[in-house]
Order: C-alpha cells, then structure tokens, then sequence
C-alpha cells in the first residue's frame, strides 16, 4: 500500500547460490517490517533483489538476470524483466511489487501474472510453493502492468 518497490525470490529446488553470493548475506527471519525497511527508497540494498530460502532472508541487494524474450512488452521496467529473467533460469517464485504504480505480480517458469490483489497473491503463492500442486499458466489475455 506505500508503494514500496520491490524484488523477493522464494528459492524452490533450484538454489540460488550464485546470485545469493552476489549479494549482502543476511540470514534473517522474514518480516513483513525487515523486508520493507530493505525496501525503502534510499536505502543500499532497496535496489537488488531479497532471496527468501525456507523461512530466512538469506541476502539482499542481490542482481538477477533480464529476460530476453523480445514478447515481453517495452513497457516493463527493469525489476519486472529481472523477475521474469530468474524464473526463465531457476524454478523459483518471485513476487514483485512496482514502485510506480504498487501492483504486485508474481513471475514463475518465465511467465508472469500480474495485478495481484492480496488474496490471489497469498492462493497463487500457497498453490506454487505446495509440493506436488501444478501451478497456474499467466493468462494470456491480461493487462501487463507498468514499468518498475
């Protein structure tokens, strides 16, 4: 709600080692509070990307690839590209929140939904990270949000 941009990959079975040591080693408990103080414009690491594994932030201000795929609309802005780019790579979750207009999306196997409310975020979350659940396609048909 306080349009705070940000970047969190849930490591899957997949690690994330390489982008974990690209960034600030954290090993902290997830909060709600923690990850925004992250966040918040200004600070150091409110650029990069948070990697959640299992139920500990493990770095922060990590770097994550862009996607390549020329369908991806020009219109997404970098940390929409570094979401979906991750996923193309590794079977991870990652919820985004833009900065400009507060919408969150969720990007999985290089595909991206957007414009979550938050209880589709929590069902779309709890459905990916149940273990033997077959995720959710993006629809095809849906707006794509704005630039990050």
């Amino acid at each position: 709600k306080n349009q705070i941009g940000m970047l969190v990959a849930i490591e899957r079975e997949v690690g994330l080692g390489a982008y974990i040591e690209g960034g600030v080693l954290l090993n902290a408990q997830v909060s709600a509070e923690l990850l925004e103080s992250l966040f918040y414009p200004g600070t150091a690491l409110h650029d990069g990307a948070v990697i959640i594994r299992e139920d500990k932030i493990v770095a922060a201000g990590c770097l994550f690839p862009l996607t390549d795929n020329p369908n991806v609309s020009k219109t997404m802005g970098t940390r929409h590209r570094a979401g979906i780019g991750l996923t193309e790579e590794s079977d991870a979750i990652v919820v985004i929140v833009s900065e400009e207009t507060g919408r969150i999306s969720v990007c999985h196997r290089g595909e991206i939904m957007p414009d979550l409310d938050r209880d589709r975020l929590e069902g779309l979350l709890r459905e990916l990270t149940t273990p033997g659940k077959s995720p959710p396609r993006a629809p095809e048909d849906e707006a794509e949000p704005g630039g990050a």
